[in-house]
């Protein structure tokens, strides 16, 4: 559960000390910092320790995040869903994750999602996508047991750097991963229609991309 623990640092009233890599956190005081710090764009609390984020290559990271910002905003927009690309997600006391993208119901009190006071949303999203270039490892080890944990119903991992797609599905507690059809495609199995032209994303094709998923 999301906790507004205070702590003796979150009380303290000199200067606010910044984000520092590696470094152990509560919640409360990463976002403190993270909130101070405004050339920081990204920053991430991954049970408990801070992570900072190398720059963003084209070709790698920004292109592919593109492709998959473009593919579910178009479903959400025909769906009446949320997509959030990029946006803080305050999952427990100890992790505030930045995913890539986020598909989900609408946030309210009492539903999967909310938002905090502060405009954060929080709760467990029912689809998650990170696009991984150098941080595949902690996509697939750190961050899947967290969403794990916090019953996050589907994990998407682009692992751009092998060419390769990972979807889990959240099945009696345990993420289970879909095998890719002969078709190519990857369904979800919580959004009907949700389809997922691997063979196009690899590939960088928006137009098959969207043409697949419309087809449904």
């Amino acid at each position: 559960m999301i906790a507004s623990a205070v702590t003796p640092q979150s009380r303290s009233l000199g200067p606010i000390p910044p984000l520092e890599n590696a470094e152990m956190l509560n919640l409360a005081e990463f976002l403190r910092r993270y909130e101070d710090m405004h050339d920081v764009k990204k920053a991430e609390l991954i049970e408990g320790i801070t992570h900072m984020p190398s720059p963003v290559r084209i070709d790698l990271h920004a292109k592919p995040d593109g492709m998959i910002h473009g593919w579910l905003f178009t479903y959400a927009i025909e769906h009446g869903l949320e997509f959030y690309p990029n946006a803080t997600l305050l999952l427990d006391t100890e992790n505030s994750f930045q995913p890539d993208a986020i598909l989900c119901s609408k946030p309210r009190k009492g539903g999967r999602v909310w938002l905090n006071a502060k405009g954060y949303l929080c709760g467990a999203p029912e689809l998650v996508v990170e696009v991984a270039a150098s941080t595949a490892s902690i996509d697939l080890r750190d961050k899947l047991r967290v969403y794990r944990r916090n019953g996050v119903n589907e994990y998407i991992v682009w692992r751009t750097q092998d060419k390769e797609v990972d979807w889990f599905v959240l099945k009696d507690g345990e993420y289970v991963p879909q095998s890719l059809g002969r078709d190519h495609k990857l369904r979800s199995s919580t959004f009907a229609g949700l389809v997922l032209d691997v063979k196009a994303l690899l590939a960088l094709d928006g137009a098959k991309l969207v043409a697949a998923l419309k087809k449904g």
